[in-house]
This record gives C-alpha cells, structure tokens and sequence, in this order.
C-alpha cells in the first residue's frame, strides 16, 4: 500500500503541474483530453454527452466551454448530423500542447509498462482491476 501511495502522489503532482503549466482545472484538462480521444476515434461530441462524461451539470459544464473557447483549446460548430445541436471539438493547437505537456510522461510510463513480461503484466493488471474493484465497493 505504501508503494501505491507513493504512486498516486507522484500522479497527482503530475496532474497538479501539467493543469498549472496548461492553466487549466481538473475538470477543463479531462474535457480536454476526451474531446481529443473522441476526435482521433472519429466520434462527435456534444456539450451534453461532455457534461455526461464528467458528471456535470449542462450550466456548469457551458461555463467551462466558454472558457476555453476564449483560451483557445476548443471550437463549438454546427453539429453535423442534428441542426439542433453543437460540436465541440478541441482546436489542433490544443493537441499539440497536450502532447508537448504530457507527451514524455507517457513515452517514460509506456517504457516501464512495456518493460514488464507477460506474467508480470498479468499480475499487475488483475492488481490494479481488483483495487480498482475495492475502491468502487460501497
């Protein structure tokens, strides 16, 4: 547990300076980071499928999409399919600025992953999963 500790308190110092170097808050760089994913897999995404993924309410999470509109990481367009609703899709700028700011703690992460055998994989995989499951538990 004390080495798991040490983990998550290194994560979270990295989380801490990647949103500080971004100037953003939590919730602004996890948006971030799915309208990224979602673009790469070819998926729209609404303000309220955003709000869903965060569990946000609509009004907040149009607050947070002001916001970064006027900073530059996120554009909202006519939604291609529903005349009704909107896109949002973050600016290529801001995936450039995602992979300078986190691009080489993946590449170092990646390396101590893909450095482990099968076996060793496998144990720290069903680990993690079963940590996961006990974190959940109510």
């Amino acid at each position: 547990m004390t080495e798991l500790r040490a983990y998550r308190a290194a994560e979270e110092a990295m989380r801490r300076r990647t949103r500080e170097s971004m100037k953003m808050g939590e919730n602004d760089l996890t948006a971030l980071r799915f309208l990224l994913k979602a673009q790469r897999e070819g998926r729209v995404v609404t303000p309220g499928a955003l709000a869903e993924h965060l569990g946000m309410k609509s009004a907040s999470v149009t607050v947070m999409l002001d916001r970064l509109t006027r900073s530059g990481h996120l554009s909202r367009e006519p939604h291609p399919t529903d005349r009704r609703s909107l896109a949002v899709t973050a600016t290529p700028g801001s995936d450039e600025e995602v992979r300078q700011t986190l691009g080489e703690m993946h590449r170092r992460m990646m390396a101590v992953a893909t450095g482990l055998d099968a076996r060793a994989a496998l144990v720290v995989r069903t680990f993690l999963l079963d940590m996961a499951k006990a974190s959940a538990a109510e």
